[in-house]
């Protein structure tokens, strides 16, 4: 009996050694604090907000939080850079470029540092007549101002929800926001996953100009071999996250899409995974494969430098769009997955691109057909082409529209509750931004928001 416990018990050990190997929980620490070193650079330096509630506020997010006893970081405000550890173990570090925001830092080499005068692409002036002056807009409506009063109120327990700005815009103007301490109308927010309906805008305005289409076979050197099934993926299945492609996301920290942040090359980790399904069969949703959509971007453009002149100047210039920082990988790929400031007013003059179908001012930026395009639901899911939509039978889509948000409504969503609700029918835009644990991202809080800003401007 003793010989068989024994050998059970070697058996234990090898296994545990070898999920050890396979599953290196090493590497999912250091995607916690690559995760808390890249925030806390980009709202300290960038928002300028206050690095202690900053960190107070990462590590309470899902994941990080059963880490936040043994996390510890330092800000170097001399060098520009973030440390964040485990008790001193599984460093990462974060570094500011001036007018780029930040970028993590793996290993001694030095990241690519783009040879750009932000200031000078922003002189372009805007084609989107302004939507509010310079001072708070504060709203002439009581029933908008108590449907701010909710969007801003906090349980008296966790979780907490941590609004940070509301922004919303009615037939073209602001016709109410507000902002939480520290946080003003210039200050830029970071969008997290809203950043991929950006790059969903970018991708557009390239088919508006003939250089891509969705039904192109993805422009990827790496799967043009003979007999490699991903040559027959398609830029539309990249947009839809239908690629087959091993690359879903958990956020567990084990996951293809977390491990890609260990990276300086993202979209080179992306493009090299394998096929797991068949093509446009199975939607799951994934970080890297907004990244590969980057990459053609940058590709299509001719490189880092014209990634980030292209994007001013067909994108955020035109409509308006001045406190907007794009952060760049450690290649100098634009971080399309993830990583976008821009003020709420700013995140609310986007939605409105797509509330006006993709026009600006008279010109038209994205084909006739791209926002209806973009707001169809992929397969049986309610999700899209770069955002979320309710024009899907999708329990969650149907549960958004007896919260109180239209059929035809589609967001921009990231992490934490960051959205851009467009609603063609009510000619709205609403903007919430904060840093909200709930595991919905508080949409039931967005969706009362919703609900009582349209109740108040119908006639």
């Amino acid at each position: 009996m003793r010989k068989w416990v024994v050998v059970a018990a070697a058996i234990c050990v090898a296994a545990l050694a070898g999920a050890s190997v396979y599953f290196r929980p090493d590497r999912a620490v250091r995607v916690a604090t690559g995760y808390v070193a890249h925030n806390i650079c980009s709202k300290t330096f960038v928002s300028g907000l206050d690095p202690q509630l900053v960190f107070a506020e990462v590590s309470d997010r899902a994941g990080i939080r059963r880490l936040r006893h043994v996390l510890r970081f330092n800000i170097d405000r001399g060098a520009w850079t973030v440390d964040a550890s485990t008790l001193g173990l599984f460093r990462s570090r974060a570094a500011v470029h001036d007018g780029l925001g930040c970028v993590e830092l793996h290993g001694r080499k030095e990241p690519y540092l783009l040879k750009s005068d932000v200031e000078a692409l922003k002189k372009t002036p805007p084609s989107l007549p302004e939507i509010a002056g310079p001072a708070v807009v504060e709203p002439s409506d009581p029933a908008i101002k108590t449907a701010l009063d909710h969007a801003f109120e906090e349980p008296a327990t966790p979780p907490f929800r941590r609004t940070k700005a509301v922004v919303v815009v009615h037939d073209g103007k602001v016709i109410a926001e507000r902002y939480a301490a520290g946080v003003g109308v210039d200050t830029p927010l970071l969008g997290f996953s809203m950043t991929k309906s950006v790059v969903n805008a970018l991708i557009g305005i390239l088919t508006q100009q003939g250089l891509v289409t969705p039904s192109m076979p993805a422009p990827i050197l790496e799967w043009r071999g003979a007999g490699d099934p991903r040559r027959e993926i398609e830029v539309e299945h990249l947009m839809r996250m239908t690629s087959g492609l091993d690359l879903d996301e958990t956020n567990s920290g084990f996951d293809p899409s977390s491990r890609m942040y260990l990276q300086d090359d993202t979209a080179a980790y992306a493009v090299n995974a394998k096929m797991i399904a068949p093509l446009g069969t199975r939607w799951h949703y994934s970080s890297p494969t907004t990244q590969i959509l980057a990459r053609i971007i940058r590709d299509a453009v001719g490189g880092p430098e014209q990634t980030l002149a292209f994007a001013w100047r067909e994108l955020f210039n035109p409509l308006g769009m001045r406190n907007v920082t794009l952060e760049f990988d450690g290649a100098g790929t634009l971080q399309g997955s993830a990583y976008m400031l821009a003020s709420a007013r700013d995140w609310a003059r986007f939605g409105l691109l797509y509330l006006n179908d993709g026009v600006v001012g008279e010109k038209r930026i994205l084909h006739e057909d791209w926002v209806d395009f973009c707001a169809a639901a992929t397969l049986d899911t309610d999700y899209a082409a770069g955002f979320w939509t309710n024009r899907s039978e999708h329990p969650n889509a149907r549960a958004r529209v007896r919260l109180g948000m239209p059929r035809d409504a589609f967001f921009a969503s990231g992490d934490l509750g960051q959205r851009i609700v467009i609603m063609p029918s009510q000619r709205l835009v609403v903007v919430r931004l904060g840093d909200s644990v709930d595991p919905t991202g508080d949409i039931r809080g967005l969706a009362r928001l919703v609900k009582e800003v349209i109740a108040a401007v119908q006639p």
